[in-house]
């Protein structure tokens, strides 16, 4: 019996197909996402990789995820696609699983994780995206494409930590935060400057009778306008009667000071804070909000430091803090509650002429 013997079949070439009638490539943009579900002042901050990313993926869709509370922040975005919303509140962990069915339907490109927390590093891991980038500390990170080193150190601002997530496919360029406020409903009564006294932290908040020493020494042709939520308008308040008791004993030395306190939201805030003459804030939301829109800023500094990498970045910033250094101080990343050591020297110490300093700086 003989051994059938094999043969190769020839090699088959379509006939050519005329140029005319040839398909063009479909272009399928990138689609990026951006987590960031912490609080306003991180929001904020990530808007500087909106800004990157669109500059170097103009056609891309970049989308974020933030925490529910934010949302108003990013409204009428130029750059921004879908905003995805995570309700901490209510079924956080249910409303986590139906977040990551939606990641995987929407067949990300990038997934690009801002945060070091447990519950993000999750959904970034199994969003099934191609790519999946966050910092090293994050606990999922050993499941990422790509993990990025994330440290504090002095000089190193959280927009700098966080372009390090994009540096590898697109520049070591820095963009600052932005955010795009509307027109305010009413005209402000110039000049004016914005004091946004409070924060989620006590230890973070400079005392209220020190802000109304403050407004006592502005001049007196300033109108001042006190910033906040709907929590912080009984504090506000009371800034606002202690500073017309100072001044009231006469009419000529007396400032306009106004609550605005849960009037405004944060973005209206923003649009306020880009006309005033300065922004006195603490190490808190609206020193972010300030820098999004360049605003001027004297940010000061109680129980953190600006070493921690949150200071203001505004082309007019100035710090404010203690002049000399403090054993307890900083007393941790995010501050307090109360003063674990009962005196609250860090802020008790700063002299209200180093605010009125950079007020007159600002001029």
């Amino acid at each position: 019996m003989t051994t059938p013997s094999l043969v190769r079949p020839k090699r088959i070439i379509p006939p050519a197909v005329p140029r005319r009638l040839r398909r063009k490539p479909i272009f399928v943009p990138v689609k990026i996402l951006l987590i960031q579900t912490a609080f306003l002042g991180d929001a904020i901050l990530a808007t500087a990789l909106v800004e990157k990313l669109h500059h170097h993926f103009p056609d891309a869709q970049i989308d974020l995820l933030v925490r529910r509370g934010n949302e108003g922040l990013f409204k009428n975005h130029p750059f921004l696609g879908d905003l995805l919303i995570w309700d901490k509140q209510r079924s956080k962990y249910r409303s986590l699983w139906h977040i990551l069915q939606t990641l995987r339907a929407r067949r990300y490109g990038k997934v690009i994780n801002l945060q070091r927390f447990a519950s993000t590093g999750f959904l970034t891991a199994f969003s099934g995206a191609a790519e999946t980038i966050g910092f090293d500390k994050n606990p999922f990170s050993r499941l990422f494409t790509r993990r990025v080193p994330h440290e504090f150190a002095p000089g190193v601002h959280e927009v700098h930590r966080n372009q390090r997530l994009v540096e590898a496919f697109t520049d070591d360029t820095v963009f600052r935060p932005k955010l795009y406020p509307p027109k305010l409903s009413f005209q402000p009564t110039e000049p004016y400057v914005c004091l946004a006294p409070t924060s989620v932290w006590a230890t973070k908040q400079y005392p209220e009778d020190q802000w109304i020493d403050l407004i006592r020494q502005l001049p007196k042709n300033l109108t001042v306008y006190l910033l906040g939520g709907p929590g912080d308008s009984e504090t506000c308040a009371k800034i606002m009667v202690g500073a017309s008791l100072l001044t009231g004993l006469d009419a000529a030395l007396s400032h306009s000071v106004v609550n605005l306190a849960g009037q405004l939201s944060p973005l209206e805030s923003a649009a306020l804070m880009a006309g005033a003459v300065l922004n006195f804030v603490n190490d808190s939301g609206p020193l972010h909000l300030a820098s999004a829109v360049n605003a001027p800023t004297c940010a000061v500094f109680c129980s953190t430091v600006p070493e921690f990498g949150y200071g203001p970045l505004a082309d007019f910033s100035r710090i404010v803090q203690i002049e000399e250094p403090l054993y307890c101080r900083p007393c941790g990343l995010h501050g307090h509650k109360k003063c674990p050591e009962g005196h609250f020297r860090c802020a008790r110490e700063i002299r209200t002429g180093q605010l009125v300093e950079a007020f007159e700086e600002s001029l």
